[in-house]
């Protein structure tokens, strides 16, 4: 039961992120995070690993906040000037203001509270789930397997994700059983927790990595005594095994995915049985 409670409790997982969304500004489609909401918004991406600013005014109008180089290599700090011509008695804040997501969230924030914006909506921490269901073989890859022989599994899991849709971290709580075989016969149900990294994060598809960093076993064990008699072994096993593997979610609907997984390649606090590891999934995915 200690070890249940400890497994669990490593589920509390905390995301920072703000919401996205698709804007056309001078015919060209943008998709951009909005980081402050009121008088004036701001909204804001990353492209190219380039930060892009814009402001949004109360009558819809997207205007894109610059700070471009000029002929003599120093910033022209455009910005400022857009600001001054939208907004009334802060030139003084404007003249120091960097050109930062921190610094333009603190002015927005302050220049909304200023003109009356009693209430904006301000993009708070909120946390998606992700449900999964899947099924697979596996040749047990961390279990000796003399045969190399390959059973069926079957699993769900539980996503734990930002609201903002291209975040690149995530966790989980998977729950898998694998059957056993006439000529294998082990038998598995794992509780597995663990950290997902979206290294490849499009709208349409993502690639991923995955570290299953603690793990619960019940497994049953029928070990042939002699040709006629057999003992039936059950054990229930913790550990922490740091067990990698890579996956993908390929987008099908606004809210659910086709998912597929090479999990298992590779442990770093347990032995591979020497068998090359075989540990393929297909399932479906759902926003809940």
């Amino acid at each position: 039961m200690k070890n249940v409670i400890l497994l669990l409790a490593l589920t509390l997982f905390s995301f920072s992120a703000t919401a996205q969304q698709q804007y056309d500004i001078n015919g060209k489609t943008y998709e951009l995070k909005t980081e402050v909401e009121g008088e004036l918004d701001l909204l804001w991406n990353i492209t190219s690993k380039q930060y892009h600013y814009f402001v949004k005014t109360s009558d819809g109008t997207i205007l894109e906040l610059l700070n471009s180089k000029g002929t003599n290599n120093k910033y022209q700090e455009e910005y400022k000037s857009l600001l001054r011509s939208l907004t009334k008695n802060v030139n003084d804040i404007i003249n120091t203001l960097n050109f930062t997501l921190h610094d333009f969230e603190v002015f927005f924030k302050s220049y909304n509270t200023l003109v009356g914006n009693s209430v904006y909506n301000e993009k708070h921490t909120t946390l998606k789930t992700r449900l999964a269901f899947y099924g697979g073989i596996t040749n047990q890859p961390f279990i000796l397997n003399f045969g190399n022989i390959t059973v069926p599994f079957f699993g769900s899991e539980l996503e734990f994700i930002s609201s903002d849709e291209i975040t690149k971290h995530a966790g989980f709580f998977s729950v898998e059983h694998a059957l056993d075989h006439d000529d294998f016969k082990y038998s598995s149900t794992q509780l597995a927790l663990g950290y997902r990294y979206r290294f490849i994060n499009k709208s349409s598809f993502n690639i991923y990595g995955n570290v299953q960093f603690a793990t619960l076993t019940f497994s049953k064990n029928t070990v042939e005594l002699t040709s006629t008699t057999t003992e039936v072994v059950k054990n229930s096993t913790f550990k922490i095994p740091l067990i990698f593997g890579l996956g993908a979610d390929i987008k099908i609907s606004d809210c659910s995915f086709i998912t597929l997984a090479y999990n298992k390649l590779f442990a770093l606090l347990i032995d591979n049985n020497s068998n090359f590891p075989v540990n393929f999934t297909i399932g479906y995915k759902f926003n809940l």
